[in-house]
């Protein structure tokens, strides 16, 4: 079935200085594209996160799930899902509890991840807490380095563990980041009016799918700019597109929004 190339009016991108509450329902609801909060940690705050990079522990995707170099740290839960579709438990709590002690000593002052889930939490209106596994608080706030892009793909708990993972029941999900460095050039994130089907498997490639996915669909791009915050939908299909210099580095975590109006976050 081919891509429409009707324009969809409410798929846009805002700016402003703070979350509505609404434009996080209209994300969760997928109508909006992405909402950008310019300057939402200031310069002196991303010069402290640079220089606490060397004390954490960072390490490249394996190139043959990840063909494009990734620098990464602390654990995603996708990346310990099984051939089943369930968590590799032992193998995950073990990497969360390592980046958890790696975190502290690297004595990150002022904390990014601290600093970004209570201002989610003071937009949405109650404190976000963490997704739980069993009771056990599932990590968040990772780091990546993406320079050479990102492949088109998308995130979706509920379709990564079609059997639920989480203690609490989750509705939608979103995606956040916050540029700590940019490139002069590129490093776009680039989000689609697309959502998966399964025609797009003819266009697999790798963890995500090639361009031709969404050729034809609308969509909305997002140049980083230093200190700047980003909120999706990450059903989405989306991509990051190259720089062809300097280093954008984002600080990473989800979101989701329960059946009971709370808000939770995990890598």
């Amino acid at each position: 079935m081919p891509r429409t190339t009707a324009l969809d009016p409410p798929f846009t991108a805002v700016n402003g200085v703070a979350w509505p509450t609404r434009h996080l329902a209209n994300l969760a609801a997928g109508t909006l594209a992405a909402a950008r909060v310019p300057d939402f940690l200031d310069a002196q705050t991303c010069q402290a996160a640079m220089a606490a990079l060397d004390r954490l522990p960072t390490a490249d995707y394996d190139p043959a799930r990840v063909p494009t170099p990734i620098v990464r740290f602390g654990p995603a839960l996708n990346d310990y899902r099984d051939q089943d579709g369930a968590l590799d438990t032992a193998r995950y709590w073990r990497d969360a509890e390592a980046a958890r002690a790696a975190w502290h000593r690297a004595r990150m002052r002022p904390d990014p991840t601290a600093i970004s889930l209570a201002r989610l939490g003071s937009a949405w209106g109650a404190a976000v807490a963490p997704a739980t596994i069993g009771g056990r608080a599932a990590f968040g706030g990772t780091l990546r380095e993406i320079n050479a892009g990102a492949l088109v793909h998308y995130d979706d708990l509920n379709r990564e563990f079609p059997a639920g993972l989480f203690d609490q029941q989750t509705v939608a999900q979103l995606a956040f980041n916050v540029w700590v460095t940019v490139p002069d050039e590129g490093g776009a994130t680039t989000v689609g009016h697309h959502r998966w089907e399964s025609a797009d498997e003819q266009y697999r490639q790798a963890y995500g799918y090639r361009p031709e996915a969404v050729e034809h669909c609308q969509r909305v791009s997002l140049t980083p700019e230093l200190g700047d915050a980003l909120l999706f939908n990450p059903a989405d299909f989306h991509a990051v597109e190259p720089n062809p210099s300097g280093r954008r580095i984002v600080f990473a975590l989800f979101l989701a929004l329960t059946t009971t109006g709370r808000l939770i976050a995990w890598s």
